[in-house]
Order: structure tokens, then C-alpha cells, then sequence
């Protein structure tokens, strides 16, 4: 899949070179065109995650990280926060998880839609 604002590597797992490859098509072309409607840069501190790597960042055992349906975006400032959330729901994301320092986007079917939730 050819994307517009980010190389395939960002959603690599650090312990698996090349398992960016492993995301969810239709999950990569919503987060190309949410960082065309942010209109700034986006940084990936998560997208695919090996078992052993989900296990050492402290992930659930069913993370969608697993599955490459899932990333969390950097973002520390309340603004950049409202608006990227704004156009991820304009997006249709219905899954979101708001932490001090990122932010959870996936498109996971398999598990409840329609929430919003926080990290402790």
C-alpha cells in the first residue's frame, strides 16, 4: 500500500524489522488521511507489536496491536488532542484511548465499538 505522509517501517514492531507490513489495509489509508486533515506531522510510537513485544510495553494479551489493527499516536498538548480526535471520529473510528502521552486508534471488530476510554 503506498502512502501519502508515512513509510510502512513506522509501524514496525522493534523487535521485527519489516512487521509493519503486517497492519490492516483499510486501518493504514484512515491514519494517511487523518494526518492529511490534521494537517501536521503524526509520530507512530505503536502499530504492530510481536507477542514478546506487546508483553514488555505492559499490552493486554488480546491487544489489537496484535492483529496490526491498532496505533497509538504521540501527543502530549490538550489542543492537538481535540483535534485529532475530532477528525479521527469524523473518520469513523469508534474505538479511541486517551492517555497523557498518546493516543489509541484501532479498528478492531471483534471487540465493543463505540468507546472512548482513559489510561491510568
Amino acid at each position: 500500500m503506498d502512502l501519502k505522509y508515512f513509510d510502512i517501517s513506522e509501524f514496525d514492531s522493534p523487535d521485527e524489522k519489516g512487521s509493519g507490513n503486517y497492519m490492516d489495509s483499510g486501518l493504514l489509508y484512515k491514519i494517511d488521511l487523518l494526518r492529511e486533515r490534521y494537517g501536521k506531522p503524526i509520530r507512530i510510537t505503536s502499530g504492530y507489536r510481536t507477542e514478546s513485544h506487546n508483553a514488555a510495553v505492559g499490552g493486554v494479551s488480546n491487544s489489537s496491536h496484535l492483529q496490526g489493527l491498532a496505533v497509538d499516536i504521540a501527543c502530549t498538548a490538550s489542543g492537538d488532542r481535540h483535534d485529532i480526535i475530532n477528525e479521527a471520529l469524523k473518520l469513523g473510528f469508534n474505538r479511541i484511548g486517551i492517555a497523557n502521552t498518546f493516543i489509541h486508534l484501532d479498528v478492531d471488530t471483534a471487540k465493543p465499538s463505540g468507546c472512548v476510554w482513559v489510561y491510568n
